[in-house]
């Protein structure tokens, strides 16, 4: 049981890592809106959820219903919410100092859908780990997964509360939000070759 979980530590780690810079930019977002954590916590564990009831579902012989081909079209999630920031960032006046303050509200159904279509690569590698695992040690991975959910997001605030670093994602998050979400929804795209790329 002990080595299940040191290998689903480092499987998560590894998956996951690049959770911190949306995360970041997540809580750069919301930075003085109070409740602004608990929508992340929320919407990265619906998210992380969705990740994983697929990724078990697939390795249980429902492939039919989440096919390997579909998996790259998750991309268009980040991409739309990444040129919806984008338009509002365009469309809004950027010179009120109370919303700057104040930070902009963040959705836990954006964080969870960001987070989801961000781990199509992760159902990839988890559905080949849990069918050479078994379902006992299945289950310890998604209960460590779940416990190190709450740890990326604390590591997520940790980075954007910084000194130095959060005044750079407060001044720079309108363009580095909708960036990186395009970013990552044309990398998810292009890399599981959707619409024939």
């Amino acid at each position: 049981m002990l080595t299940s979980a040191a290998q689903a530590i480092g499987l998560f780690i590894a998956t996951n890592i690049d959770d911190i810079i949306v995360l970041s930019l997540f809580f750069a977002r919301g930075a003085g809106r109070p409740g602004t954590t608990s929508r992340i916590l929320a919407g990265q564990y619906l998210g992380f959820a969705g990740i994983l009831a697929a990724a078990v579902l697939v390795s249980l012989g429902a492939g039919a219903f989440l096919p390997e081909a579909a998996i790259p079209y998750f991309g268009l999630i980040p991409l739309v919410l990444g040129l919806w920031a984008a338009w509002q960032a365009w469309r809004d006046d950027d010179d009120d100092d109370d919303a700057k303050v104040a930070g902009k509200a963040v959705a836990v159904w954006t964080v969870a859908a960001v987070t989801f279509a961000n781990g199509g690569d992760n159902i990839g590698v988890y559905v080949p780990v849990f069918l050479n695992v078994g379902p006992a040690a299945t289950a310890a991975y998604c209960v460590v997964f779940l416990v190190l959910v709450a740890a990326l997001v604390v590591a997520a605030r940790f980075v954007a509360t910084r000194p130095g670093i959060d005044e750079v994602l407060e001044r720079w998050e309108h363009i580095l939000f909708p960036v990186v979400l395009i970013g990552l929804g044309l990398v998810i795209l292009y890399s599981g070759g959707a619409f024939g790329l």
